[in-house]
């Protein structure tokens, strides 16, 4: 297995995004959790939850060239400017509007369904520029990584799933890379904790005890960095990757190299969990999937970089 320590952040592109090189090498990824190790260690969860976790595995490795990840999730702030230099419409404007919170919905899960009033600019709640922008689909965060590459002569594209666990681990082989117990989420990540149950008192039993101070998302970088020094790799908002969703295919060596996802698929991957969720949805190695026209207040993005310049800036 590989580490390293963490690496100064590279100079700011011309959105603001700083990132942070992973070092090339051989990664734990997947669980081998079983459902009743789990059950010990996230009481209250029905059993089957806990078995509907099987893509999660087999535990195995990942052999990976090195690459850069944003230290942060894309925010509304970069996320403005790259829509004002570029002309990009956002799904959220041009197919139907976006998600929303809406407390008239607190009986039930307090998420209003698709309506032209919602969008990356409105998703129900207060942000700022430093939040994470929300309400963008996977053909968003793609046209903000390609217009990046044609300006910026470095290829920019949304991390593979196995990049992210890569990064979001730190390199360590458990749930997080502070260890295994979710208390350590502390201080850490943007979950859903006592300060969330106050709005959704129907699944406080499934709540972190600590308050981390914020109800919806928070600013970027408010909680500490991972090892690598990657920030909100759990919770603040699912992250989409770049993979299709299929179950693993491992060689008998039990090493991918440099696993890229299937050809082809339905539903694409997102990764990292949310504000509103749950802890044993917040871990390294959780998989969860949507539709690529997806568009949702708990989703948004972060972007990779290549380490080589392209020649695809014009």
């Amino acid at each position: 297995m590989a580490s390293a320590q963490a690496q100064a952040p590279s100079a700011p592109n011309r959105l603001g995004q700083r990132f942070v090189a992973i070092p090339a090498g051989t990664y734990p990824m997947g669980s081998s959790d079983t459902p009743e190790q789990l059950a010990r260690d996230f009481p209250g969860y029905p059993l089957e939850r806990l078995r509907d976790l099987a893509d999660e595995g087999p535990a195995h490795r990942v052999r990976l060239p090195a690459f850069e990840l944003g230290q942060t999730e894309v925010t509304r702030g970069q996320f403005r400017r790259f829509l004002a230099e570029s002309g990009h419409v956002p799904q959220s404007f041009s197919d139907g509007g976006g998600y929303g919170y809406d407390p008239a919905h607190r009986g039930g899960d307090a998420f209003a369904g698709r309506d032209p009033r919602y969008s990356w600019l409105n998703p129900g709640f207060a942000q700022d520029d430093a939040h994470p922008v929300v309400n963008v689909t996977f053909h968003d965060a793609q046209a903000m990584a390609a217009w990046l590459t044609k300006v910026e002569g470095r290829r920019y594209r949304l991390p593979t799933e196995a990049e992210w666990e890569v990064a979001c681990r730190a390199g360590q082989p458990t749930r997080w890379p502070h260890g295994n117990a979710p208390e350590g989420l502390k201080g850490q990540a943007n979950v859903f904790d006592a300060r969330s149950a106050r709005d959704w008192a129907q699944w406080q039993d499934f709540a972190l005890p600590h308050d981390d101070g914020f109800a919806f998302t928070a600013p970027v970088a408010s909680f500490a960095p991972n090892p690598w020094g990657l920030h909100d790799m759990a919770g603040n908002v699912w992250e989409w990757v770049q993979d299709w969703h299929a179950n693993y295919e491992v060689p008998a060596d039990g090493v991918r190299n440099n696993p890229q996802g299937p050809a082809d698929g339905s539903v694409r991957v997102r990764r990292g969990g949310s504000w509103h969720t749950w802890g044993l949805y917040s871990r390294c190695s959780y998989r969860n999937w949507n539709s690529e026209d997806t568009r949702y207040v708990l989703v948004g993005f972060r972007l990779a970089r290549d380490i080589a310049p392209t020649t695809m800036a014009q």
